[in-house]
């Protein structure tokens, strides 16, 4: 079995046909609440996106890989995407999508967070990962907490919201 690979999950690269698929979950306006897009992305710079995706995460300095749910076939399931890419200091951000709410909960995010901790922290030899999660997302932050990262700061009322500001934590694993 691939590095990249577990009995639940596969991490692959992106492939010129998920443009359709990036479209949908890059425009999914609940999405964005837990990014940082604020306005639509179109066809053609998502194309440009995927068309430069292969370049080596020395060159590009972020990496974007598709979880696919195994089983009678494998599904696309979301994105998991090491960015912020520091060679020097050995670390990179991570975070993960699990686009549609009936695929989440069954693990998918779980798999993908491990496999990608493998990769990163041994394959690449990073010596930290670190994500930043708003405060009100309680699932994500008890993934990242289950996985072994700790909380490292809050920025308070860093993220404006549709009910005022939230504050983001910034959880960090590193390599013991």
């Amino acid at each position: 079995m691939s590095m990249l690979e577990n009995d639940a999950v596969r991490l692959r690269a992106l492939e010129p046909n998920d443009v359709d698929l990036l479209y949908v979950w890059e425009n999914d306006m609940d999405v964005w609440r837990v990014s940082t897009t604020i306005a639509p992305i179109s066809r053609k710079a998502l194309a440009d996106y995927i068309k430069h995706s292969g370049l080596d995460i020395y060159q590009a300095k972020q990496l974007r890989l598709v979880i696919e749910a195994k089983g009678d076939s494998l599904t696309s399931v979301g994105l998991i995407d090491l960015f912020n890419f520091d060679p020097f200091h050995r670390r990179a951000e991570v975070g993960l999508l699990v686009a549609r709410q009936s695929d989440r909960h069954r693990g998918y995010a779980t798999n993908a967070l491990m496999l990608m901790e493998e990769y990163a922290l041994g394959f690449l030899g990073l010596h930290q990962l670190y994500s930043n999660v708003a405060s009100s997302n309680a699932v994500c932050l008890s993934l990242f907490a289950k996985l072994g990262y700790t909380e490292a700061g809050v920025k308070r009322d860093w993220r404006r919201t549709a009910q005022g500001w939230d504050d983001e934590v910034m959880l960090q694993r590193v390599k013991g």
